[in-house]
């Protein structure tokens, strides 16, 4: 059998960018959390500020990962992590899994 148009790439060079933004954000900066009530019914939120870092991707990677841990929704607003309910223990919980120590 012949392969027809096979390309190989190389993704070492996408890697390694990858990891340098990673690398770029401080790990080490004043994270808080909050909880606040939102919009006319007085809705709980969790609102997480100071992530150290203005990456988008790496933000809503964050956040997709934060939302499985907690089960529950959330959204990405203004480089701050807002998810639905009291979340903020398990929210502390999974940012210390992930290496995040001031809190």
């Amino acid at each position: 059998m012949k392969k027809k148009n096979w390309i190989e790439f190389d993704n070492q060079e996408k890697k390694s960018e990858e990891t340098a933004k990673k690398g770029s954000f401080n790990k080490r900066s004043k994270i808080n959390i909050s909880k606040q009530k939102k919009g006319k019914k007085g809705k709980i939120i969790t609102l997480i500020k100071g992530l150290g870092t203005e990456d988008e991707t790496f933000l809503k990677e964050l956040l997709k990962k934060i939302k499985v841990f907690c089960g529950t929704g959330g959204a990405l607003i203004d480089s701050n992590i807002q998810l639905q309910g009291d979340m903020v223990s398990q929210s502390i919980e999974f940012l210390r899994k992930e290496g995040f120590h001031n809190l």
